[in-house]
C-alpha cells in the first residue's frame, strides 16, 4: 500500500511542476490564454493553481516521513530549508555574470531578488515541520485559523486606511521594502514581492493542510470512505473562500486567506479524483506514469526549468534571444497566437520531462 500512496503523491506533485513549467514558459510573439496567465491582482486563473498546489504536496509528502530524534530533526529541517532557499537565491543571481561596455564584470549581488518560489517553498516546509512535530491534528487546526484570519487582520489593521489591499501600500509590501530593500524585490511588478515575507504565513497553511491530508491517507489507506471525506471538506472549502471573497477578495499575489481556502478545496478535490481512478479503480496508469517521472525529482526538475531559460536568454540569434528566436520563428509560424505559446511551453515541458525520465531509468533520486 506504501507504493500506491507514493504513486499517487509522484503523480500529484507531478502535475503540479508540470504545470508550473507550461505557466512559466509560455512562448515569445502572443498574448498566452487568459487561464494561463495569473491574475493581475484579484481574481482567479488556472495558472494560479499551481504553486499552492505544489506546496500542497509538499506537506503531503512529509506525512510519510520517518520519526526523528530531536537532534536529527533540526539538523535536516533547518539543512533542507536552508538548501531550498539557497538554490532559490542562486537562481535569481545566475548566471552571476554580466556584460557591459568594461567587457564581462561580476553580477551585483546587491541587486539579486531575495524571495521568490523556492525561498517560499523553504520557509514554508521549514515552519509547518515545526509546527508539525510539536503539535497534533488538533493543534495544527487551530494553527490554521491564527494565520488566516490573523493574516486577515494584519492586512485591514497595520495598513493605512482605504489602502490596505493596494499593491503598493498594503503591509506586506511596506514590510518587504523595510527588511528587504527594493533592490532585492521582484522587478516587474512595479516593486511588488509576490513571494514576500508576510505572504509567506498564510501560504504555510496550503503545507499544514496537504499534511493533514497525507495523515489521513496514512491512517486509513485511500479507500471510497477517504474520496468521500475529501471530496466533502474540497467542497466546503470552497463555498467558504467564495463566501469570504466577498470581504477578502481571492489573490494570489496577496495569497488572501480565501485564496488559500479556495486552493485547498480544489488540491482536495484533485486528490479524491486521483484516489479514485488510481487507488480505486486502477486506471489511467500510462497516463499517470508521465506525471510519476515528473513529481519524482521535483525540486530539481523546477530548477532545471528555469535556468535553461535563462541560458536561453544569453544566447542570441539574429536580433533575438534564442528563447524569444524560438517562440516566434518556430512556434509562432506553426500556429500563430496563443496556440503557438502554449505549444511552445508544452515542447518545453517535454524538454523537461526528458530529463526526469533519465535521472528516473537510472533511479537517480535528488534529495536535498
Amino acid at each position: 500500500m506504501d507504493r500506491v500512496r507514493f504513486t499517487s503523491l509522484d503523480v500529484f506533485r507531478g502535475l503540479a511542476i508540470c504545470l508550473m513549467i507550461v505557466v512559466n514558459t509560455q512562448g515569445a510573439g502572443a498574448k498566452p490564454y487568459p487561464l494561463l496567465e495569473h491574475a493581475d491582482w484579484f481574481g482567479f486563473t488556472a495558472a494560479d493553481i499551481v504553486f499552492p498546489s505544489f506546496l500542497f504536496a509538499t506537506g503531503n509528502a512529509m506525512a510519510f516521513g520517518g520519526r526523528l530524534s530531536e537532534s536529527g530533526f533540526w539538523i535536516k529541517t533547518l539543512r533542507r530549508t536552508a538548501i531550498i532557499f539557497a538554490l532559490g537565491v542562486f537562481l535569481y543571481w545566475f548566471p552571476f555574470v554580466q556584460h557591459t561596455d568594461a567587457g564581462w564584470v561580476l553580477k551585483p549581488f546587491s541587486d539579486t531578488r531575495l524571495m521568490g518560489v523556492l525561498q517560499r517553498i523553504a520557509l514554508c516546509y521549514g515552519l509547518t515541520a515545526i509546527a508539525a512535530r510539536y503539535l497534533g491534528v488538533r493543534g495544527l487546526i487551530v494553527l490554521s485559523l491564527v494565520l488566516l484570519f490573523g493574516y486577515w487582520g494584519i492586512l485591514m489593521y497595520a495598513g493605512p486606511a482605504g489602502e490596505q489591499l493596494s499593491k503598493a501600500q498594503n503591509i506586506g509590501n511596506v514590510i518587504d521594502l523595510a527588511v528587504l530593500g527594493k533592490a532585492h524585490l521582484y522587478k516587474w511588478d512595479d516593486g511588488f514581492e509576490p513571494e514576500g515575507l508576510l505572504g509567506t504565513l498564510p501560504a504555510c497553511v496550503n503545507v499544514i493542510w496537504g499534511y493533514l491530508a497525507g495523515l489521513y491517507i496514512r491512517k486509513h489507506t485511500p479507500s471510497r470512505y477517504v474520496a468521500m471525506r475529501f471530496l466533502t471538506a474540497g467542497i466546503i472549502l470552497i463555498v467558504l473562500a467564495l463566501g469570504w471573497n466577498t470581504v477578502l477578495p481571492v489573490g494570489k499575489k496577496l495569497w488572501t486567506s480565501s485564496f488559500v481556502l479556495l486552493t485547498v478545496g480544489i488540491d482536495l478535490v484533485v486528490l479524491t479524483v486521483l484516489i479514485s481512478l488510481l487507488d480505486l479503480a486502477g486506471r489511467g496508469r500510462a497516463v499517470a506514469r508521465f506525471f510519476e517521472i515528473f513529481g519524482r525529482n521535483p525540486l530539481i526538475i523546477y530548477l532545471f526549468s528555469e535556468l535553461l531559460v535563462v541560458v536561453l536568454w544569453m544566447i542570441p540569434i539574429g536580433k533575438d534571444d534564442s528563447w524569444t528566436w524560438i517562440g516566434k520563428s518556430v512556434f509562432q509560424a506553426i500556429a500563430p497566437g496563443a496556440l503557438g505559446a502554449l505549444l511552445c511551453a508544452m515542447a518545453y515541458a517535454l524538454v523537461c520531462w526528458l530529463v526526469a525520465w533519465i535521472l528516473d531509468t537510472r533511479r537517480i533520486i535528488i534529495k536535498v
